[in-house]
């Protein structure tokens, strides 16, 4: 049988005040989760740590199918907690985004809302398995909707996250699941420090998870560190 080894962390970084980001390792059950809370909006941590919470009670039981239907619905219910806690509180949005990686005995099923990436390492060479729900520029502060400021009008524009709005659509795609292939699921404060080809780099140096996750943290923090950082490394066993 394939196994894996996983290793995760995150941190605050240099700028912000609180960490939004909240991440989920269950090598148990072949689950792993990075979520985003959004920046500039209230209570990301609190829609971040929802997520990981919820997803972290959850049973694994039947096909991989199942699994990913229970995964779905657990995002869509949290969605409209959200969106009723926003209306609540009487603020725009309470938001994270989010990337869910799971293990299945002939493949890896990668679902993601918003900008949180999932890579797979594999034969030397890293490619992004996930595309980014932006439209727009590449900037500090990534926000859902419309720029509400002038300085806010060439940043990117999620158009996709949790809590944002009524109907959730959550992206897929199928993995490989062969010995020797790593995958990175990231929050926008590793890809805002380092580009793919550092990344890549890092990758190529460091093959075992917890080696790889200490050299990203060290090298995002060794830079501006502008936003939390977040990572879930995770390695099919030869």
């Amino acid at each position: 049988m394939t196994r894996y080894v996983s290793a995760g962390r995150t941190v605050t970084g240099k700028v912000r005040k609180h960490n939004e980001d909240s991440i989920l390792v269950r090598d148990e059950v072949g689950l792993w989760v990075v979520a985003d809370g959004l920046g500039g909006h209230s209570a990301g941590d609190y829609a971040s740590s929802m997520i990981v919470e919820r997803l972290g009670a959850l049973p694994r039981s039947g096909s991989a199918l199942d699994f990913i239907e229970a995964i779905e619905d657990t995002l869509s219910q949290v969605n409209a907690e959200l969106l009723q806690t926003a209306a609540a509180r009487g603020v725009d949005l309470i938001g994270s985004t989010v990337v869910v990686l799971v293990h299945d005995g002939d493949y890896m099923l990668c679902g993601w809302v918003g900008d949180s990436r999932v890579y797979c390492f594999e034969d030397g060479q890293l490619r992004q398995i996930t595309r980014d729900h932006v439209h727009g520029g590449d900037d500090d502060v990534t926000h859902f909707g419309a720029p509400a400021t002038p300085a806010q009008a060439g940043s990117g524009v999620l158009t996709r996250a949790v809590g944002a709005e009524e109907r959730l659509f959550v992206d897929w795609v199928v993995a490989g699941n062969r010995p020797g292939m790593g995958f990175v699921l990231c929050s926008d404060g590793i890809n805002k420090e380092m580009s793919d080809a550092e990344l890549d780099d890092e990758c190529r140096r460091h093959p075992q998870p917890q080696d790889l996750v200490a050299s990203l943290f060290d090298l995002a923090m060794s830079r501006a560190g502008r936003d939390n950082i977040s990572a879930v490394v995770v390695r099919i066993q030869e």
